[in-house]
């Protein structure tokens, strides 16, 4: 299988990697001329590129068409997850991504154990997890990982950019087979808690906001797993695990 590349210098069919992915085809792999790689443009497209150049740092390609990517969901999904402790998030965005998320927003509410800390320096890291895990998992867009929001209120404000919004509360709600079904949403967001969970007047701020609150069960899950266990409730709901 050839190996996967995510860039932004993709035109009239043309493409090129610079920086560390050149490095890595060039230096690493050893690629010739002639050579195929998949590489994914902004547009969430793959092309299947050849290799044209190789020169220090950068590496060219002819490529062919865009295809739409299997491996892509049909609908758009952004999780806003409670920002976990002891480096938690890090899991939640690698498997996150590998399940299909398009967009992964941390924040800070009432009851987040962790405090914010470095958090630009984290950010780098957080979508170099991203881009890994999209390679891995064969995607052909590349998921964000946004800075975190500072408080609950922030998260509210950006409900009005989703069709639907899920706020998934440890104190029950609507079975989400009932609200979701195949092909009726183009946007969604999940939102899950951190260990704390959430207060009652940030359910009540969720759900004036227009979100709505669904569970998952009355089992009382981790807050790394129940982002996870959303997320794979979504895609199967709306035929994007099939």
């Amino acid at each position: 299988m050839p190996h996967r590349y995510f860039t932004r210098e993709l035109a009239d069919g043309r493409a090129a990697l610079t920086g560390s992915d050149a490095h890595h085809l060039a230096d690493v792999m050893r690629a010739r001329i002639g050579e195929e790689v998949v590489l994914c443009g902004p547009d969430g497209l793959e092309y299947l590129g050849t290799v044209t150049a190789i020169e220090p740092g950068r590496v060219e390609f002819s490529v062919t068409d865009g295809t739409t990517s299997k491996a892509e969901p049909d609908c758009a999904v952004t999780l806003f997850a409670g920002y976990p402790k002891a480096g938690k998030l890090e899991e939640v965005i690698r498997h996150s991504v590998e399940l299909g998320v398009t967009e992964v927003v941390p924040f800070f509410s009432r009851y987040c154990v962790a405090t914010p800390k470095k958090e630009d320096v984290k950010n780098e890291r957080y979508n170099r997890i991203a881009a890994e895990a999209a390679k891995q998992a064969g995607r052909a867009m590349l998921p964000h990982v946004a800075l975190p929001l500072n408080d609950f209120a922030a998260v509210c404000k950006a409900f009005a950019d989703f069709d639907v919004v899920l706020f998934f509360y440890e104190g029950g709600g609507a079975p989400l087979r009932e609200v979701l079904h195949p092909g009726q949403y183009k946007r969604v967001a999940i939102v899950t808690g951190s260990e704390g969970g959430f207060s009652v007047e940030e359910a009540e701020a969720a759900k004036a906001a227009g979100a709505v609150t669904v569970g998952l069960g009355p089992r009382i899950l981790r807050c790394e797993t129940a982002p996870l266990a959303a997320l794979t409730s979504v895609m199967l709901l709306t035929g994007n695990l099939e």
